[in-house]
């Protein structure tokens, strides 16, 4: 065959999954608009939160994340045919009842909870399985767009108290304890909410979910780095209130204070996290781009396959999205007006 014979072959053969692509893509953003629609509330909340709490003013980097961790799987997504999936459906319908739930109760957690999950569902529904499984981790990822974590701050502020009475006993300051009142010779110190070290906790647990799944293949190795990101700030943030106490039986508590709010804001996190990627990094085993599973572990997968025989139309899965979201609608309407 003349080259240029083939050529013309290979791009005729590839114009139908380009257009199955741009129509399946548009119905995805039709849906993803019309859910995000129907937990605008919930959506405005979040986003406030993001932008004017500093626990969870790490939020909006997980939006670029995730665009990125799309973006460098785009060539492995680009050769896989999107199919709509019926049971997809089913996983849509369970965000919207968990959203509901959160409206219902007035339990925030759950509706925000509720709203994010639905956008992975829809990806699931309108695109198929085998598309959500090149793009588990991104979809996974979205977990962290949700503000969590308010539940551990009271422990975390106590298991930091001990942790700072503890080092202050060691290094001789004579010190008492009262819950997470720490009295010493050179005034009172409160482990406050701010000081439980928990956004930095929240914001490492992030970054080591998505360390652990870019950089490393062995599930030993994965787990091992979480166990750092969750030990490591704990343990360095009940380091830093006493070195805040000790410091202070010198300076002062007013200039302690002021110098640790500095250092705890814009130096500690950074020095954790340069820590725990610096001992880590011996340690890495893959890029991220060869992250998740390959074109063809998914082709040889055989429970892929037998998922996919319950595929449809993205047309038919848009309309049964849309109606999804219309009850559930209709429902949240009903509760209000109740």
């Amino acid at each position: 065959m003349p080259p240029d014979r083939a050529a013309t072959v290979e791009v005729s053969s590839a114009l139908p999954q380009v257009s199955a692509w741009r129509a399946a893509l548009v119905r995805l953003s039709l849906a993803t608009l019309a859910l995000i629609a129907l937990a605008l509330r919930e959506w405005g909340e979040m986003v406030q939160i993001w932008w004017h709490s500093e626990s969870y003013s790490h939020i909006l980097l997980i939006p670029p994340i995730i665009a990125w961790l799309v973006w460098i799987r785009r060539e492995d997504v680009a050769q896989v045919a999107p199919r709509g999936w019926w049971p997809g459906l089913v996983t849509v319908a369970l965000a919207l009842t968990l959203w509901l739930a959160g409206r219902y109760s007035e339990l925030n957690l759950l509706a925000h909870a509720g709203a994010v999950a639905m956008l992975p569902a829809a990806v699931l529904a309108l695109l198929g399985p085998r598309v959500a499984a090149l793009l588990a981790l991104p979809l996974g990822f979205a977990v962290f767009l949700v503000p969590f974590g308010d539940e551990i701050v009271p422990p975390l502020q106590f298991l930091t108290a001990e942790m700072a009475i503890a080092l202050t006993h060691a290094v001789g300051v004579p010190a008492r304890i009262d819950g997470i009142y720490i009295h010493t010779p050179a005034g009172l110190f409160i482990v406050a909410e701010a000081c439980a070290g928990v956004r930095f906790l929240i914001a490492m647990i992030a970054l080591g979910v998505l360390t652990s799944f870019t950089s490393f293949a062995s599930w030993r190795r994965r787990a091992a780095f979480m166990l750092a990101c969750l030990v490591v700030p704990v343990v360095a943030n009940g380091i830093r209130a006493w070195a805040t106490i000790y410091i202070a039986q010198f300076v002062g508590a007013e200039a302690a204070g002021g110098f640790d709010h500095i250092v705890y804001g814009w130096i500690f996190f950074a020095l954790v996290v340069a820590l725990i990627l610096g001992v880590a990094w011996r340690w890495f085993e893959r890029e991220p781009e060869d992250a998740g599973w390959s074109l063809e572990e998914l082709r040889a997968s055989a429970m892929l396959a037998a998922l996919e025989r319950h595929s449809g139309g993205t047309r038919a899965l848009l309309l049964g999205t849309l109606a999804l979201a219309a009850a559930a609608a209709a429902l949240a309407f009903g509760l209000r007006a109740g």
